[in-house]
């Protein structure tokens, strides 16, 4: 099924040639939708960008092209409005046709890329030898989304997590687990039965108070780093135990399980190679004993240019080192087409300055595209980043759990209200699919670029952008289906639209394609969570001004085929944001 806008993007190009001639092929048609009956379903706006380099009156360039304009298998006579707006209204029975196509697709019509492109998407990167807090949440969720878009729109997506597994923090957990537990089968014991987060503590403990202690833990990064065996085996005992912690944070956030961990140690092999790679293309430059690569762009308070350090004066190796050799990795043996970075906007700068020496380095083709997703903090209510009431990042086991306590809380309230009676299963069920959603719905529903205020109350509302709010519509549909004694999913019916709450709700499930789209370019998931928000609220219109169970045929079944449309696509928007749906709450 083809996307209309697509479809109508080619119609409006196509036109441009046949009017101006081949030089504005590609000449965007700046096609919007117009949300607005009066005005049509789609607006081309190009008339008043091509003013200027055609010399012409806008209006009567907008003529030119509509007397070239082929659309009458899907659109009503083009109307020219304003100063040069070119409108489009769809046709009922193209409307109607693209409705059943959409209903018997199990994909909701919506195209698979061709040719799909390989997509490395990096998250959610967290430092192994530390238990995941606040901090973390972000990348996490934001990620996934971004690798559930692009898997569903069928590029062949590897999920990475570049994890910190190397340095400082290590030496400490090594040294109290070989301290605490000398003999092997003790220290096998303590790192597959016990918690991330009392080890930490301990460990942090002794390095805090004893000076022995931690002298201990410096020489035992220095081991790790010379590969001392004993050593190492106790590095990969710190990690399974990491590993395991965090994965029962992924399995509660719903991430995925075939994320690839490729930590810094990972990359240790192949930083020789970096230094070599930037010496032979003339980037190095020593600086103070250091291997340098001076940036364009980037200057002190003197206006002198800045230099990244590759290699320090002593030959060890840095962050910047681990990055441009992950970037250099992944395109020469993961031969991949584009790389999503998604971190807080404070390493910004970082991300621009290793694009800039990946580039320069000419280890990235041109058809290879760095994608870089940076995205706000999480704040308090007091505006400032959340912490704890110690100060410490609240640890993201502790938010999570919070969240799905007052969701059981609310539940188990509003049960007793109804004179409900539910098993403690399906309680604890419904807590945990609505508290965690509710987090995470709350994190895509912002603008990934900015701050946003982290508030229990506003996310667990029932009313407004909210995730129980999506899954309260969704629920509705279920309630029809279960109501009426309906199998939706064995209706086979046509469409037919004639109120126009029914012409707008299914204008609005035809442009599922196009979100998605977007969503995959600009990397902004908040324009998915508005189009399922705008969704729920259209169907909520469209079900309160038409009967459906009462209606007579055919509007009965048409109507209960817009249902079914309406749950599958929000069921579809709402996985893709990681959120799993519920058949009742």
């Amino acid at each position: 099924m083809k996307s209309t806008l697509n479809e109508l993007r080619t119609r409006v190009q196509a036109a441009l040639v046949a009017a101006f001639g081949d030089e504005y092929r590609e000449s965007d048609p700046l096609l919007v939708s117009t949300n607005n009956p009066k005005f049509g379903d789609y607006q081309a706006n190009v008339a008043m960008s091509l003013a200027k380099p055609l010399k012409m009156n806008p209006r009567a360039i907008a003529t030119q092209i509509s007397e070239n304009l082929e659309v009458s298998d899907f659109c009503e006579p083009p109307a020219i409005a304003g100063p040069g707006f070119i409108n489009f209204k769809l046709k009922t029975d193209y409307l109607e046709a693209q409705l059943k196509a959409m209903h018997g697709s199990d994909r909701l019509g919506i195209a698979k890329a061709n040719p799909p492109a390989k997509i490395i998407v990096d998250y959610p990167s967290p430092n192994i030898a530390k238990e995941m807090h606040v901090g973390h949440l972000r990348p996490a969720v934001i990620g996934e989304c971004f690798a559930r878009v692009l898997e569903f729109l069928g590029h062949d997506v590897m999920k990475v997590s570049h994890v910190g597994d190397w340095g400082t923090p290590f030496g400490m957990l090594i040294a109290y687990l070989q301290e605490a537990y000398p003999e092997p089968q003790a220290a096998a014991e303590a790192s597959s039965s016990g918690d991330l987060a009392t080890f930490y503590r301990k460990a942090k403990k002794r390095f805090d108070e004893d000076e022995t202690f931690k002298e201990t833990a410096r020489q035992a990064v220095v081991k790790l780093q010379a590969g001392d065996p004993d050593v190492l085996d106790a590095w990969e005992r710190v990690c399974q135990l990491s590993k395991r912690s965090y994965r029962k944070i992924y399995d509660l956030l719903n991430i995925a399980e075939d994320i690839i961990d490729r930590g810094e140690s990972f990359y240790n092999p192949f930083l020789p190679a970096v230094i070599e790679d930037l010496q032979e293309s003339g980037l190095l430059v020593e600086d103070d004993g250091a291997q340098c690569v001076f940036l364009e762009g980037f200057t002190n308070k003197d206006g002198e240019a800045l230099p990244m350090i590759v290699q320090k004066s002593n030959g060890g190796y840095n962050y910047s080192t681990t990055d441009l050799a992950a970037i250099r990795y992944r395109i020469n043996e993961d031969k991949v087409d584009r790389i999503v970075y998604t971190t807080d906007a404070g390493q910004s700068n970082h991300f621009a300055q290793i694009f800039q020496v990946a580039r320069r380095a000419n280890w990235v083709p041109e058809s290879v595209e760095l994608s870089y997703a940076p995205f706000g903090l999480v704040l308090g209510e007091n505006g400032k980043r959340l912490k704890s009431r110690s100060g410490e990042a609240v640890p993201l086991q502790e938010l999570l759990d919070e969240a799905i306590a007052r969701t059981r809380t609310d539940i188990e309230t509003r049960l007793e209200k109804e004179e409900r009676t539910e098993s403690d299963a399906f309680i604890q069920n419904v807590a945990e699919k609505v508290g965690i959603g509710a987090i995470k719905y709350a994190d895509l529903s912002q603008n990934r670029i900015s701050d946003y205020t982290f508030s229990f109350d506003r996310m667990l509302d029932l009313k407004g952008n909210t995730a129980p709010y999506m899954l309260y519509a969704y629920v509705r549909v279920q309630g029809i289906s279960r109501s009426g004694n309906v199998d939706l999913s064995a209706l086979e019916a046509d469409v037919t639209l004639t109120e126009e709450s029914e012409f707008t709700l299914a204008k609005h499930l035809l442009q599922m394609d196009v979100v998605l789209e977007e969503v995959a370019t600009d990397l902004l998931p908040n324009r998915l969570c508005q189009y399922l928000f705008e969704l729920s609220q259209k169907y909520n219109q469209f079900y309160d001004r038409c009967p459906v169970l009462k209606a007579d045929e055919p509007a009965r079944t048409s109507r209960l085929v817009l249902c079914d449309l309406t749950a599958r696509t929000l069921k579809l928007g709402l996985s893709l944001l990681g959120i799993d749906v519920l058949e009742r709450m």
